[in-house]
Protein backbone atom coordinates (compact mmCIF):
# COMPACT_ATOMS: atom_id res chain seq x y z
CA UNK A 1 0.00 0.00 0.00
CA UNK A 2 1.12 3.28 -0.60
CA UNK A 3 1.92 5.90 1.88
CA UNK A 4 1.05 10.02 1.81
CA UNK A 5 0.43 12.36 4.20
CA UNK A 6 -0.97 16.09 3.33
CA UNK A 7 1.99 18.43 3.48
CA UNK A 8 2.56 21.97 1.58
CA UNK A 9 5.98 22.71 -0.57
CA UNK A 10 7.45 25.48 -1.64
CA UNK A 11 8.07 25.04 -5.08
CA UNK A 12 10.27 27.47 -6.91
CA UNK A 13 10.06 27.49 -11.01
CA UNK A 14 11.79 28.74 -13.40
CA UNK A 15 10.00 27.75 -16.12
CA UNK A 16 10.51 31.12 -18.39
CA UNK A 17 12.47 34.03 -18.61
CA UNK A 18 10.99 36.97 -20.85
CA UNK A 19 7.81 37.75 -22.72
CA UNK A 20 6.26 35.79 -25.35
CA UNK A 21 8.14 35.15 -28.69
CA UNK A 22 4.99 36.54 -30.34
CA UNK A 23 5.29 39.84 -28.75
CA UNK A 24 8.95 40.28 -29.12
CA UNK A 25 9.69 42.90 -31.72
CA UNK A 26 11.39 42.14 -34.67
CA UNK A 27 14.19 44.36 -33.63
CA UNK A 28 17.20 42.21 -31.41
CA UNK A 29 17.76 38.71 -31.35
CA UNK A 30 15.51 35.38 -29.89
CA UNK A 31 17.61 32.86 -28.35
CA UNK A 32 15.66 29.98 -27.20
CA UNK A 33 17.20 27.55 -24.12
CA UNK A 34 15.67 24.41 -23.36
CA UNK A 35 15.76 21.43 -21.12
CA UNK A 36 17.21 19.90 -17.70
CA UNK A 37 15.59 21.36 -15.07
CA UNK A 38 18.48 21.05 -13.11
CA UNK A 39 20.59 23.35 -15.31
CA UNK A 40 17.24 25.97 -15.45
CA UNK A 41 18.22 28.09 -12.68
CA UNK A 42 21.15 29.29 -13.96
CA UNK A 43 19.94 29.71 -17.30
CA UNK A 44 16.94 31.95 -16.24
CA UNK A 45 19.27 34.25 -13.75
CA UNK A 46 21.53 34.35 -16.16
CA UNK A 47 19.18 35.03 -18.95
CA UNK A 48 17.42 38.01 -16.66
CA UNK A 49 21.43 39.49 -16.21
CA UNK A 50 22.52 39.35 -19.99
CA UNK A 51 19.08 40.63 -20.92
CA UNK A 52 19.84 43.87 -19.27
CA UNK A 53 22.58 45.21 -21.18
CA UNK A 54 21.79 43.08 -24.63
CA UNK A 55 19.23 43.32 -27.41
CA UNK A 56 18.11 39.81 -27.41
CA UNK A 57 15.31 38.19 -25.71
CA UNK A 58 15.97 35.48 -24.20
CA UNK A 59 13.04 32.29 -23.66
CA UNK A 60 14.19 29.39 -20.88
CA UNK A 61 11.89 26.32 -20.78
CA UNK A 62 12.81 23.30 -19.21
CA UNK A 63 11.69 19.48 -20.30
CA UNK A 64 14.67 17.38 -19.25
CA UNK A 65 18.33 16.96 -20.12
CA UNK A 66 16.96 14.46 -23.46
CA UNK A 67 14.67 17.00 -24.75
CA UNK A 68 17.42 19.76 -24.45
CA UNK A 69 19.66 17.45 -26.54
CA UNK A 70 17.37 16.45 -29.16
CA UNK A 71 15.74 20.09 -29.57
CA UNK A 72 19.41 21.60 -30.05
CA UNK A 73 20.12 18.83 -32.43
CA UNK A 74 17.01 18.86 -34.56
CA UNK A 75 17.10 22.91 -35.20
CA UNK A 76 13.98 23.71 -32.54
CA UNK A 77 16.27 25.32 -29.71
CA UNK A 78 19.31 27.79 -29.99
CA UNK A 79 20.85 26.21 -26.69
CA UNK A 80 19.96 23.27 -24.55
CA UNK A 81 20.16 22.90 -21.10
CA UNK A 82 21.60 18.99 -19.99
CA UNK A 83 22.65 17.98 -16.83
CA UNK A 84 24.14 14.84 -17.73
CA UNK A 85 27.13 13.92 -20.94
CA UNK A 86 25.87 13.43 -24.31
CA UNK A 87 25.27 9.49 -25.33
CA UNK A 88 27.31 7.48 -27.69
CA UNK A 89 23.76 7.06 -28.67
CA UNK A 90 22.97 10.35 -29.53
CA UNK A 91 26.37 11.26 -30.76
CA UNK A 92 25.98 8.87 -33.63
CA UNK A 93 21.98 10.10 -34.42
CA UNK A 94 23.28 13.39 -34.39
CA UNK A 95 26.87 13.54 -36.02
CA UNK A 96 25.57 15.94 -38.18
CA UNK A 97 24.63 18.58 -35.86
CA UNK A 98 28.31 18.80 -34.16
CA UNK A 99 27.17 19.18 -30.90
CA UNK A 100 29.90 21.18 -28.43
CA UNK A 101 29.31 21.34 -24.62
CA UNK A 102 29.90 24.46 -22.95
CA UNK A 103 30.04 23.12 -19.17
CA UNK A 104 28.66 26.09 -16.27
CA UNK A 105 29.14 24.09 -13.10
CA UNK A 106 29.26 21.00 -11.25
CA UNK A 107 26.67 19.44 -9.29
CA UNK A 108 25.56 16.17 -7.43
CA UNK A 109 23.17 13.64 -7.45
CA UNK A 110 21.60 12.31 -4.12
CA UNK A 111 19.31 9.47 -3.02
CA UNK A 112 16.52 10.47 -0.83
CA UNK A 113 14.54 9.62 1.63
CA UNK A 114 11.18 10.83 3.12
CA UNK A 115 12.42 12.75 6.21
CA UNK A 116 10.23 9.97 8.72
CA UNK A 117 12.21 7.28 7.08
CA UNK A 118 15.24 8.96 7.60
CA UNK A 119 14.33 10.09 11.23
CA UNK A 120 13.19 6.41 11.74
CA UNK A 121 17.18 5.33 11.14
CA UNK A 122 17.57 4.99 7.17
CA UNK A 123 20.60 7.19 6.83
CA UNK A 124 22.85 5.19 4.53
CA UNK A 125 22.27 2.47 2.23
CA UNK A 126 24.71 0.70 -0.57
CA UNK A 127 24.61 0.82 -4.09
CA UNK A 128 23.27 -2.96 -3.64
CA UNK A 129 20.16 -2.00 -1.36
CA UNK A 130 19.47 1.00 -3.70
CA UNK A 131 19.56 -1.53 -6.32
CA UNK A 132 17.36 -4.16 -4.50
CA UNK A 133 14.73 -1.43 -3.96
CA UNK A 134 14.41 -0.20 -7.58
CA UNK A 135 14.17 -3.37 -8.90
CA UNK A 136 11.60 -4.72 -6.28
CA UNK A 137 13.51 -7.13 -4.44
CA UNK A 138 12.99 -4.90 -1.28
CA UNK A 139 10.14 -3.76 -0.62
CA UNK A 140 9.99 -2.62 3.30
CA UNK A 141 12.11 -0.58 4.93
CA UNK A 142 12.81 -3.09 7.32
CA UNK A 143 14.80 -4.86 5.40
CA UNK A 144 17.21 -1.96 5.22
CA UNK A 145 17.16 -1.00 9.11
CA UNK A 146 14.30 1.20 8.53
CA UNK A 147 10.16 1.17 10.20
CA UNK A 148 8.06 -1.76 8.76
CA UNK A 149 6.70 0.25 6.40
CA UNK A 150 6.42 -0.51 2.69
CA UNK A 151 8.44 1.33 0.00
CA UNK A 152 7.43 4.02 -2.15
CA UNK A 153 9.87 4.09 -5.21
CA UNK A 154 9.75 7.03 -6.92
CA UNK A 155 11.98 7.23 -10.26
CA UNK A 156 12.24 9.95 -13.08
CA UNK A 157 11.06 10.29 -16.93
CA UNK A 158 14.00 7.79 -18.80
CA UNK A 159 15.63 11.23 -20.88
CA UNK A 160 15.91 13.60 -17.35
CA UNK A 161 19.84 14.31 -16.66
CA UNK A 162 19.39 13.06 -12.92
CA UNK A 163 18.41 9.63 -13.84
CA UNK A 164 21.21 8.97 -16.00
CA UNK A 165 23.64 9.91 -13.52
CA UNK A 166 21.71 7.93 -10.46
CA UNK A 167 21.03 4.84 -12.29
CA UNK A 168 24.64 4.54 -14.17
CA UNK A 169 26.22 4.67 -10.71
CA UNK A 170 23.70 2.02 -8.94
CA UNK A 171 23.64 -0.20 -11.85
CA UNK A 172 26.37 1.07 -14.19
CA UNK A 173 23.35 1.18 -16.31
CA UNK A 174 21.95 4.80 -17.48
CA UNK A 175 18.94 3.48 -19.22
CA UNK A 176 18.25 0.66 -16.19
CA UNK A 177 14.80 0.07 -16.05
CA UNK A 178 13.06 -0.39 -12.65
CA UNK A 179 10.58 -2.78 -11.98
CA UNK A 180 9.77 -1.65 -8.42
CA UNK A 181 8.73 1.61 -9.70
CA UNK A 182 5.44 2.44 -8.34
CA UNK A 183 5.54 6.80 -9.55
CA UNK A 184 7.69 7.85 -12.29
CA UNK A 185 7.85 12.05 -11.55
CA UNK A 186 9.32 14.80 -14.22
CA UNK A 187 11.27 17.60 -13.06
CA UNK A 188 13.24 17.86 -9.69
CA UNK A 189 10.42 20.00 -8.35
CA UNK A 190 8.03 17.48 -9.64
CA UNK A 191 9.31 14.31 -7.31
CA UNK A 192 10.76 16.49 -4.57
CA UNK A 193 6.55 16.75 -3.96
CA UNK A 194 5.81 13.62 -3.94
CA UNK A 195 9.00 12.21 -2.03
CA UNK A 196 7.48 15.26 0.87
CA UNK A 197 4.14 14.15 0.48
CA UNK A 198 4.97 10.57 1.23
CA UNK A 199 6.10 9.18 4.37
CA UNK A 200 7.92 6.21 3.15
CA UNK A 201 9.43 7.30 -0.31
CA UNK A 202 12.38 6.93 -1.90
CA UNK A 203 14.01 9.09 -4.88
CA UNK A 204 17.10 10.48 -6.50
CA UNK A 205 17.55 14.39 -6.35
CA UNK A 206 20.03 17.20 -6.82
CA UNK A 207 21.39 18.64 -3.68
CA UNK A 208 20.17 21.45 -4.15
CA UNK A 209 16.56 20.39 -3.82
CA UNK A 210 16.75 18.41 -0.31
CA UNK A 211 14.94 19.38 2.67
CA UNK A 212 13.66 19.43 6.16
CA UNK A 213 11.08 17.10 4.41
CA UNK A 214 13.32 15.30 1.68
CA UNK A 215 16.41 13.74 3.29
CA UNK A 216 19.84 12.76 0.93
CA UNK A 217 20.83 9.65 2.60
CA UNK A 218 25.02 8.69 3.21
CA UNK A 219 26.10 6.28 0.42
CA UNK A 220 28.12 3.33 2.18
CA UNK A 221 30.23 2.17 -0.77
CA UNK A 222 33.24 -0.40 -1.13
CA UNK A 223 33.06 -0.26 3.29
CA UNK A 224 33.35 3.34 3.15
CA UNK A 225 30.21 5.78 4.29
CA UNK A 226 30.32 8.99 2.20
CA UNK A 227 28.19 11.65 3.19
CA UNK A 228 26.10 13.63 0.59
CA UNK A 229 27.56 17.30 1.26
CA UNK A 230 29.39 19.99 -0.81
CA UNK A 231 32.38 19.20 1.08
CA UNK A 232 32.66 15.41 -0.35
CA UNK A 233 32.18 16.70 -3.82
CA UNK A 234 34.77 19.56 -3.38
CA UNK A 235 37.07 16.87 -1.87
CA UNK A 236 35.85 14.42 -5.20
CA UNK A 237 35.26 11.42 -2.82
CA UNK A 238 31.57 11.71 -3.51
CA UNK A 239 30.54 9.36 -6.64
CA UNK A 240 27.26 10.66 -8.45
CA UNK A 241 28.82 14.31 -9.87
CA UNK A 242 27.72 15.25 -13.36
CA UNK A 243 28.76 18.52 -15.20
CA UNK A 244 25.46 20.94 -16.19
CA UNK A 245 26.01 21.74 -19.45
CA UNK A 246 24.68 24.11 -21.96
CA UNK A 247 24.73 22.12 -26.13
CA UNK A 248 25.01 24.18 -29.28
CA UNK A 249 24.80 23.35 -33.00
CA UNK A 250 28.50 23.66 -33.94
CA UNK A 251 30.46 26.48 -32.42
CA UNK A 252 28.11 29.45 -30.76
CA UNK A 253 28.53 32.60 -32.63
CA UNK A 254 26.96 36.05 -32.24
CA UNK A 255 24.67 36.83 -28.95
CA UNK A 256 24.76 33.00 -28.68
CA UNK A 257 28.21 32.67 -28.11
CA UNK A 258 28.03 35.99 -25.79
CA UNK A 259 25.10 34.77 -23.54
CA UNK A 260 27.48 31.49 -22.96
CA UNK A 261 30.83 33.64 -22.60
CA UNK A 262 28.58 35.61 -20.05
CA UNK A 263 27.29 32.09 -18.04
CA UNK A 264 30.67 30.79 -17.68
CA UNK A 265 32.70 34.36 -17.03
CA UNK A 266 33.08 35.84 -13.68
CA UNK A 267 29.27 37.36 -13.23
CA UNK A 268 27.28 34.12 -14.56
CA UNK A 269 29.99 31.81 -12.28
CA UNK A 270 28.45 33.80 -9.18
CA UNK A 271 25.26 33.51 -10.43
CA UNK A 272 26.29 29.63 -10.35
CA UNK A 273 27.08 29.64 -7.12
CA UNK A 274 24.35 31.69 -5.99
CA UNK A 275 22.05 28.92 -7.28
CA UNK A 276 24.12 26.28 -5.22
CA UNK A 277 25.95 24.44 -7.67
CA UNK A 278 29.67 24.66 -7.81
CA UNK A 279 31.29 27.11 -10.37
CA UNK A 280 34.27 25.92 -12.78
CA UNK A 281 35.42 29.19 -13.99
CA UNK A 282 36.52 32.45 -12.68
CA UNK A 283 34.53 33.13 -9.82
CA UNK A 284 35.39 31.19 -6.63
CA UNK A 285 32.82 31.79 -3.84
Amino acid sequence: MRRYKRVWVGLVMFLTVAIPLAAVADTGLRILIVGSSTVLPVASRSAEKFMESSSSRILVNAGGSGVGIHSVAGGRADIGMASREISQDESKRFEKAHLKIHTAGLDAVACVVSAEIYQAGVRKLTPMQIAGIYMGKIRNWQEVGGPNREIVVVDKERHRGTRHVFMQYVFGNASQRTLGTHLVTGSNNEEQAKVAQSDSAIGMLSFNWTNDDVKAVSLLDQGKEISPTWESVKRGSYPIVRKLNFITAGEPKGEIKAFIDFVKGPEGQRIVAESGYIPIGSFQP
